[in-house]
Formats: C-alpha cells, sequence, structure tokens
C-alpha cells in the first residue's frame, strides 16, 4: 500500500472513529417532552384543541418539543392533576377555573352565576387586564396560567322532569364542581348539590346516585349524557372557562424560548378553541335532540328569579375574591355593555 494510500484510509477511519459517539450524541439528544392532561375524551372540543397546541408546539420548536396528550382522566380528576403539576410530576393541563377556587380563591368569580350575558363580554374580560390580574395569582400557589378557553355557557340536565321554572329544582339531585359557589349556588336554588369530579360522573347518572349536572351542550353530547339524561333545560347561568395551566416548578427550568414556544401556541389554540367550541355548540343541541333529549328554554322571567335569588351568593362571591376585583369587573361589563350595538358579536 502506497505511503499516500496508508494516510487516506488512516484518515478516513480516525474521520469514521470521531464521527460514532457524534452520531451517538445526536441520538441522545430526545425532545423535550410534555404530558398534557385533560379531562374528555379525545373527540371533543377539548380533544381537539389539546391535539391542535400539540402540533403547534411541534412546529414552533422545530421538533424540539413535543407534547403527548393524555385525555380522558386518566391521570386523574382537575384537582388530582393541579397538586401534580405543583409537584412537578406533570407538566401540563387544561381544567375548569373552578376546580381551582380552593388555591386561590380569586377563581370563584369566574363562577358567579349569571356574570357574563354573551361571548363577547367573556373575551374581553377573561383576555384583558381582569384576566390576567385572576391567572396571575396562580404563580405563587406553583401553577403557571397561560391562557382561557371556552367550557360555555352551562346548561342543566337532569332524569326526573323539565325545569320550566325555579320550582322544579327543588330535591333534584345535581351533581356539582367541587367548588363551593356551585354548592351555595345550586343549594339556594333548592337542589340537592352533590360535589363529585367529573370522571365519577357518568356512573353516578346511570346508576341514579344522582338526578343530573349541568355543563355546555359540547360536553353533555361528547361525554353522551343523553344515553342517562332525558331532559335539558337551556339556562346559560354560568359561562365556564377552562384553563391552560403549566407546572411552575417544571416551567423555571425551561429557556426563554421554550416558554415563548409554550405561551405562542397556547394564544393559537385559544383562538382555535373557542372557534370550534361555538361553531360545535350549535350543532350539539340539534344533535341532542336526535339522541332523545327533551329540550326546552327557562323562560326569561325565570332566568330573572334566579339572579334574584342568588343575590347572596354574589355578595358572598365579592367578599371572597376582593371587592375592589368585583367592583372593577363589573365597571368594565358596564362599560362593554354600553358600547354601540354594532360593536357586538
Amino acid at each position: 500500500m502506497s505511503a499516500m494510500r496508508r494516510t487516506l484510509t488512516l484518515s478516513l477511519i480516525a474521520g469514521a472513529l470521531l464521527a460514532a459517539p457524534l452520531a451517538a450524541l445526536a441520538q441522545d439528544i430526545k425532545p423535550r417532552l410534555i404530558r398534557f392532561g385533560y379531562g374528555l375524551n379525545e373527540n371533543s372540543n377539548q380533544g381537539r384543541a389539546v391535539k391542535f397546541f400539540a402540533s403547534e408546539v411541534e412546529r414552533l420548536s422545530g421538533g424540539k418539543m413535543k407534547v403527548r396528550a393524555i385525555g380522558a382522566a386518566a391521570l386523574g380528576p382537575d384537582v388530582q392533576m393541579q397538586q401534580a403539576l405543583i409537584g412537578g410530576a406533570q407538566e401540563m393541563m387544561v381544567g375548569s377555573t373552578a376546580t381551582l377556587v380552593g388555591i386561590t380563591p380569586q377563581m370563584a368569580l369566574w363562577d358567579t352565576p349569571f356574570l357574563f350575558n354573551n361571548v363577547r363580554e367573556a373575551d374581553a374580560i377573561l383576555d384583558g387586564p381582569i384576566g390576567a390580574k385572576v391567572m396571575a395569582t396562580l404563580e405563587p400557589k406553583g401553577l403557571v396560567g397561560l391562557v382561557y378557553w371556552e367550557n360555555g355557557f352551562r346548561n342543566l340536565t337532569n332524569s326526573k322532569r323539565p325545569v320550566q321554572k325555579l320550582e322544579d329544582l327543588d330535591g333534584i339531585k345535581l351533581r356539582v364542581m367541587q367548588n363551593n359557589v356551585f354548592l351555595e349556588s345550586f343549594r339556594t336554588l333548592g337542589a340537592n348539590a352533590v360535589p363529585m369530579p367529573f370522571s365519577e360522573l357518568f356512573s353516578a347518572l346511570e346508576t341514579k346516585t344522582v338526578d343530573g349536572q349541568e355543563n355546555p351542550f359540547n360536553t353533555i353530547l361528547s361525554s353522551k349524557f343523553f344515553e342517562v339524561q332525558k331532559y335539558l333545560t337551556v339556562t346559560n347561568h354560568v359561562y365556564s372557562p377552562w384553563i391552560v395551566l403549566v407546572s411552575k416548578r417544571w416551567w423555571d427550568g425551561l429557556s426563554k424560548d421554550e416558554q415563548k414556544v409554550l405561551r405562542d401556541a397556547a394564544v393559537a389554540s385559544r383562538d382555535f378553541e373557542r372557534k370550534d367550541t361555538r361553531e360545535a355548540a350549535g350543532k350539539a343541541v340539534a344533535e341532542l335532540k336526535t339522541k332523545g333529549m327533551q329540550v326546552n328554554e327557562l323562560p326569561p322571567a325565570e332566568a330573572a328569579r334566579m339572579r334574584d335569588r342568588l343575590t347572596r351568593v354574589n355578595a358572598s362571591i365579592g367578599a371572597n375574591i376582593g371587592m375592589d376585583l368585583w367592583n372593577e369587573t363589573q365597571a368594565a361589563l358596564a362599560k362593554l355593555r354600553a358600547a354601540p350595538t354594532v360593536a357586538r358579536k
């Protein structure tokens, strides 16, 4: 073998030996995996939005971050996932703001009965300074809020009778979220309110452990409550937001670029989710009728009676969240309602 060929061969061998550990190192650099838990099933509006968020995170990070979506409460109900995030055992979740009231009382603002008249008001308050102020109260507790999604206006279902007036609620055993405002509200309205995780609800309805529940149209449809509930009353008694949460312990270990990817993907997912949820809600009512549910709208006069009955509940919410926040919210809503009608959507 000539000296030149021997030198070339040795160079190729050396290059191969050098490349081998570099290739191995490249294989060891895995994308950052994010476990994202949620309560509904994959085919729900919540499931679709989590899937959209996951694709945005992967796209914006160039594949360096990947979301593993885990639905159907496989990681536990909202309260359990919140504690997992606080402890750093889980990275992300989306769930009801109502189940956060035990962590930060300001979240009870969103549980106020008949707070919003329409989605325009809800978007403006949630995405504005008031929504940000409430969200900021989570960080000292170990959670980072990114955006609010829409669950929707909540409505009543039950298996006993149509609810056409306030008195029809008397004695109905109604599942509510594990939240004192919901408990107090429905007990004040005459129902036998029972706190229960969402993950246990279908079975409880099926076995008649509870007679009814209250949720937005999309959740009633995607969770197949029509199989165990006959009557649906359109009450729009509470506008119910979801909130996308991150473990602060985990978040603090991310780079600024990684945090930006999650924030940007969250905003994009919020816009997708609200549009999807609102389009699906109208279709859901029609489908629930075809599934055999009897649907009736609560007359405005009866809704007004419910509002009057709940005055004491609203006063206690104001006291618990702080009157400054309560008054700021009421002033912002009054300003929105004074805006020209043509500006409304």
